[in-house]
Formats: C-alpha cells, sequence, structure tokens
C-alpha cells in the first residue's frame, strides 16, 4: 500500500454533494462525500446502480458542476474551475476511462487521429516525432501493436482491444490520477482480467492513483488498496479492501457481501 496520511493527498473531496432539480423534488445523487486519494494507490468505489458511482466520477472529472463542498488536487481546490485553460490543465493531469469505449468514440477517426486529439490537451508543441513515439509507447503498454491498431477504426477492433486504446489515449498525456467507471463491465471475463492487470501494471510503472468505479465486488477486492461504499449517494463506509471485506460495518455492506457467495479475481 502506497498511502501515507502524512502526504498531501493526490485528489480530496471534502463533503461533496450534487444535487439534480431543486426544493423538496431535489435528487441528491451524491450527498456529502469526503476521501482522498494518495499517488500510486487504487481506491475503488463500490455500490449498486443508482448509488452515486458515475454522478461521483463525473464530478471528479470536472465534467459536472458541484452544488457543494470541494475538490482539491495536491491541496489546490479545483472545485469551480469554468475557464478553458484551466479545465485542460486539470485534464492533463486526471483522465478518465468509461463503461462504453465505443461511445467515448467519434465513430469516423482512426485509433490514430483519437490518440494524436488526446494529445492537443498539452500546452507546448510536440515536434511530430515525439508525437508518434508518446502514441506507439503508449499502445504498446497497454499490450497493442501500433502497426496493427493506428490506422483502423474503432469498429475493426474487439471490445477489449478498443478499451485499451481508450487506456492509451490517457497514457500519452501522462495524467497523475486515472478515473476508471466500469471499465470492465462490457468486456468478457477473460478480457476484464486483462484490464485489471492493466491498471495494476500502470500503478506500478507510473505511480499513478487510480480510482476505480464497479458493481463488482471481486474486482474491487482483486485490484484495489482501499475500498469506498456508495449507497443512495452517501458514502457509507471505507477503509483497507481486506478488512473492510472481512469486517464490514454498515448494513449496506454487509447485504453487498452476502450476495457474492465467493469472491474471485474477476
Amino acid at each position: 500500500m502506497s498511502a501515507h496520511s502524512s502526504q498531501v493527498p493526490l485528489l480530496e473531496t471534502r463533503d461533496l454533494q450534487r444535487a439534480f432539480g431543486h426544493g423538496d423534488h431535489a435528487v441528491r445523487a451524491v450527498e456529502r462525500v469526503s476521501f482522498s486519494i494518495q499517488p500510486g494507490e487504487i481506491v475503488a468505489i463500490v455500490g449498486e446502480s443508482g448509488s452515486g458511482k458515475t454522478t461521483l466520477a463525473r464530478l471528479l472529472l470536472r465534467l459536472l458542476d458541484s452544488t457543494g463542498g470541494r475538490i482539491l488536487l495536491r491541496g489546490e481546490d479545483v472545485t469551480d474551475l469554468r475557464r478553458s485553460n484551466d479545465l485542460k490543465a486539470y485534464w492533463r493531469k486526471v483522465q478518465g476511462v468509461f463503461q462504453d469505449p465505443f461511445a467515448a468514440f467519434n465513430q469516423f477517426y482512426t485509433n490514430r487521429r483519437v490518440l494524436e486529439n488526446a494529445l492537443k490537451l498539452l500546452n507546448h508543441g510536440l515536434p511530430r516525432q515525439e508525437h508518434t513515439q508518446r502514441i506507439e509507447a503508449a499502445l504498446r503498454e497497454v499490450g497493442l501493436d501500433p502497426a496493427d491498431t493506428l490506422d483502423k477504426w474503432p469498429h475493426q477492433l474487439s471490445g477489449g482491444q478498443v478499451q485499451r486504446v481508450m487506456i492509451a489515449r490517457a497514457l500519452v498525456i501522462g495524467p497523475e490520477l486515472l478515473i476508471a467507471d466500469e471499465p470492465t463491465s462490457m468486456l468478457d471475463a477473460s478480457l476484464r482480467v486483462t484490464v485489471l492487470n492493466l491498471l495494476l501494471a500502470l500503478r506500478k510503472q507510473h505511480n499513478m492513483g487510480i480510482i476505480f468505479i464497479t458493481h463488482d465486488l471481486g474486482q474491487a477486492y482483486y485490484v484495489s488498496d482501499r475500498i469506498l461504499v456508495m449507497y443512495q449517494g452517501e458514502l457509507v463506509e471505507q477503509g483497507p479492501v481486506e478488512k473492510v471485506f472481512a469486517m464490514p460495518k454498515h448494513e449496506y455492506t454487509q447485504r453487498l457481501l452476502a450476495d457474492v457467495p465467493r469472491l474471485r479475481g474477476a
């Protein structure tokens, strides 16, 4: 485990909130969520559909504004970033991978164009040769052959390959934090293991913090250092994964674990 309480967290939320609607009819999708993650740590956020996991991910990626609370990146308040340049600077450090990799693609772009567009987030012009080197290195790191991948369209790849291209798209930027929202849910079992092992390798290789959002407790157990349990928008339990799984305190966590007859790696 790589988290140390004496360090300034890589990312921290304080009473983060998001409500949809107003007054008595407001739906509180995220309600006073507070947690932190350190560099090189994998934190899993688990909960059933509708628990607020994806809304939380969108808040952390600054794709959705909060209605209360704060988000801090290495101690700097980034909650209210609005200007394009400020958001681009944030996205150079915090990147996301989503549940449906095909939906994240422009279907009329080749993989090469998708990866080249990602490099536009960088605030300095890179020589063409370095563009190519970055892109090819990222593809190799996720287990894809650049020569066999770059000039294909998304529909010419399998779901697992497209998801790995999406991870490569994040890697070419060199983020400090990767937010992976249900990245394996549309893949078959063998490909899920491939993606989970890839996340573990990225943490080891880059000391990258990873927030892994999932409804699958087995995957959370396999990949994470700490686990956060969300229920109806609230964070009801958090702690080291071994401790939470061995001695769950909240009744919702207990119920989730009771529904899993045997924990498996993927």
